[in-house]
């Protein structure tokens, strides 16, 4: 898998080498390190979790020393603190590299391995990445001060970004099958929460009951901090799980997901405390439903990606009219953004080993045409402000988001979250069935 990505990136590269680095550790407090995560770019072509790691790839080298992994070298002291290392010797055969060194050689060797390169890809400029730039520079300095005569080092230092995104946004089959999992892992978890539920309990217990779920099943990490937002708090759009106890009438929004071999899912589900929408909420959730749907339909090849939003946007706008929750002329509404004060997101961004992930939205200033096997979440939602007192006292601090991760395919959309259940009469089924004992 990881050697097919590296191939496929060396037939655009060319006459280039590209230079990648794994994620630094990073220090929590005193010596206690934060959990690790290696970067997303150098895990996709490598499947290699150690920090303190870099990757040369080199095409125009001679074959057997294109692909080349720099890495620690075994410490029996340093693993019995911190676990095993795949050491030198070992990662040609794990990794599928051409060759590996001591990462201590790296400033050493790495001037050779840009002669004869005319570009040279890395990213520059990342935060907290200033050592690799450092690296990268000095011998990019010294490869041109030990040039041979009619040998080439690179003129361009270019981002590496243009070049992988692009690999990155068209999933894979290995990247379905993970995604796959991951929504599978993280409807397990909606499922959970969606069954403890009822008056009484608080958010931060909630969010608990979900999240075991994950991780007891294999999930290595959670794709982003979880949304747990009950009442009035549904409608804080990034909030996280508090100490809030929820009451008896209101609604509870959690946008969560987990990882699954690097990949995300990132899903939102809203339902009733007690277990049943009273008429407001029902109204709302009925037309977030139905204009979920039809924007998931709308994913389809040849449409833009700006589209989905845009059809989102006038459904929601023409439902809340019908609602009488907005007045006036639905064109006229759109136009002037009034409609902002309870639909204020975008409906939808790409989603893959990060939950926002890689990959330009517009090309040349056109919004780019879905493709088959690019993966977008569709997630949109109504928020009415608990003192919003242009509404009536019933409407108000009603927050509703659902949100699927959906594939684009050659004929209907793959929603891969399709197991966390959003229909009303099946969340009212679920919800209070298994309640958490604490």
């Amino acid at each position: 898998m990881h050697a097919e990505r590296r191939q496929r990136l060396m037939k655009r590269m060319r006459d280039a080498v590209a230079v990648f680095f794994a994620a630094p550790e990073t220090l929590r407090n005193n010596d206690v390190l934060n959990d690790y995560r290696q970067d997303s770019d150098f895990y996709y072509l490598t499947g290699f979790e150690e920090p303190e790691a870099a990757l040369v790839i080199a095409p125009h080298r001679d074959p057997g020393d294109r692909v080349v992994l720099f890495l620690r070298v075994r410490d029996p002291e340093r693993e019995i603190w911190d676990g095993h290392r795949l050491g030198v010797d070992e990662a040609p055969e794990a990794l599928g590299v051409d060759k590996a060194f001591p990462i201590d050689e790296l400033a050493e060797r790495l001037p050779g391995y840009l002669h004869g390169a005319t570009r040279l890809y890395h990213g520059l400029g990342r935060q907290g990445r200033e050592a690799d730039d450092r690296a990268v520079l000095t011998a990019l300095r010294e490869a041109r001060r030990i040039r041979k005569k009619g040998i080439d080092t690179p003129g361009d230092i270019l981002d590496h970004e243009p070049l992988l995104d692009e690999q990155r946004l068209i999933k894979d089959e290995a990247a379905l099958t993970a995604m796959r999992k991951a929504a599978a892992l993280t409807a397990q978890g909606h499922r959970r929460a969606m069954a403890a539920t009822r008056p009484g309990l608080h958010e931060f217990q909630l969010k608990a009951a979900m999240e075991y779920e994950w991780l007891v099943r294999g999930s290595p990490r959670h794709a982003y901090p979880s949304i747990v937002g009950s009442g009035p708090n549904a409608c804080v759009l990034h909030y996280r799980a508090g100490e809030r106890e929820m009451q008896d009438g209101e609604l509870v929004l959690i946008d969560a997901g987990c990882e699954a071999d690097y990949h995300a899912a990132d899903v939102t589900r809203t339902w009733p405390v007690n277990g049943t929408f009273s008429k407001e909420q029902r109204a709302i959730y009925a037309l977030v439903l139905e204009v979920q749907k039809a924007a998931i339909d709308h994913c389809r090849p040849g449409r833009t990606f700006e589209s989905v939003h845009d059809l989102t946007v006038k459904l929601l706008v023409e439902g809340l009219v019908e609602l009488g929750l907005l007045e006036g002329d639905v064109t006229a509404i759109i136009e002037n953004e009034t409609f902002k004060r309870f639909y204020m997101h975008r409906t939808s961004h790409w989603l893959g080993m990060d939950v926002h992930d890689v990959g330009p939205y517009y090309l040349r200033g056109t919004s780019r045409m879905l493709e088959p096997d690019m993966v977008l979440t569709v997630e949109p939602g109504i928020y009415i402000a608990p003192d919003d007192e242009t509404v009536g006292p019933e409407w108000r601090g009603i927050g509703i988001r659902i949100e699927d991760d959906v594939r684009v395919t050659a004929g209907d959309p793959e929603v891969l979250t399709a197991g966390i259940p959003k229909e009303i009469d099946e969340i009212e089924a679920l919800v209070g069935s298994a309640p958490l004992e604490v």
